[in-house]
């Protein structure tokens, strides 16, 4: 989902600048040392997984996997994310480096109020880290496709029509997402409970 140079308004732009580095900042703050190798593995995760590029009106779409990485990182999908689009941009052109505070803060925030609503699931009775890993991954995308919609509509009229599309584009990979959030987290919380980034509540 990345919005291209040129589109936005300056003051959309400074919004999304200032919001990807204060939560940049929080997320390095509370990264602990012994996990800096799961976010560099998972920004590569984010990295190859989101290569393949669908073109809609003046954004796109493909895999985000951000609520993923927010279910298994936190905050620290901020600086996850942010090398990873830093380097897509560099490469591939894809986005553009005056957009890249938006499209981190885009992402990123739906990473990290999935991890929150995946935490609050799994707290629930029956099925709750089934429930919290669907959660997590479709909410991601979803607020991530919110935010990118209103980053577009709030730099003028006439692009609202895409930030329409690009909403409507995600609905589908939002589900996709979902399951394949759902199938990785109850993995990890079988066979590697310890790598996720809050304890589980213990089942009677």
């Amino acid at each position: 989902m990345h919005i291209s140079e040129g589109v936005l308004s300056p003051a959309v732009l400074a919004g999304g600048a200032a919001l990807a580095v204060a939560g940049t900042c929080v997320g390095l703050r509370r990264v602990e040392y012994d996990r800096l190798m799961q976010v560099a593995i998972l920004s590569a995760v984010f990295f190859v997984g989101s290569l393949v590029h669908v073109p809609v009106g003046f954004g796109s779409a493909h895999l985000l996997l951000n609520g993923l990485l927010g279910v298994l990182l936190g905050w620290a999908v901020f600086p996850a994310l942010l090398i990873a689009l830093l380097l897509q941009a560099l490469l591939f052109q894809f986005g553009g480096l005056t957009v890249l505070g938006v499209n981190v803060a885009t992402m990123s925030i739906g990473g990290v109020l999935a991890h929150y609503l995946c935490r609050a699931c799994c707290r629930l009775p029956h099925g709750g880290p089934l429930i919290g890993g669907f959660v997590g991954g479709a909410s991601g995308v979803l607020v991530a496709g919110l935010l990118t919609a209103a980053a577009l509509a709030l730099s003028g009229e006439a692009f609202g029509t895409a930030a329409r599309l690009v909403l409507l584009a995600h609905l589908p990979i939002m589900l996709a997402e979902g399951c394949i959030t759902l199938f990785t987290f109850n993995f990890l919380v079988r066979v590697r409970p310890g790598i996720l980034p809050f304890a589980l509540p213990a089942r009677g």
